[in-house]
């Protein structure tokens, strides 16, 4: 029998409105835990969600930056990412062509 995984308890302050809100939701604790999980599989995998790059993050990203740059996708209006080393002809990847 597996062992039962060691469990926590988070708790948060909610104001009133948010309080409200959740009333008629019947397993708020469920709904929570989804909500976070949710949030934390879409969080940025540079900043981890606080919007904030650090001195070295940001020097990493101004080097990436060179080669790539964000644009928004005409049909949806997603912002993603672009390499812009595939529109370089003397970029050389890997061992093409040479020896």
């Amino acid at each position: 029998m597996k062992p039962k995984k060691k469990e926590g308890t988070i708790t948060f302050k909610a104001d009133e409105e948010l309080t409200e809100a959740m009333a008629g939701i019947p397993n708020r604790s469920e709904f929570i835990r989804a909500a976070i999980l949710a949030a934390l599989d879409s969080t940025c995998p540079l900043c981890r969600g606080t919007g904030i790059l650090t001195p070295t993050q940001k020097l990493h990203w101004e080097r990436f930056s060179k080669n790539h740059t964000v644009e928004e996708c005409e049909s949806c209006h997603a912002y993603h990412l672009v390499c812009g080393a595939a529109e370089q002809p003397d970029v050389v990847r890997g061992a093409q062509g040479g020896a």
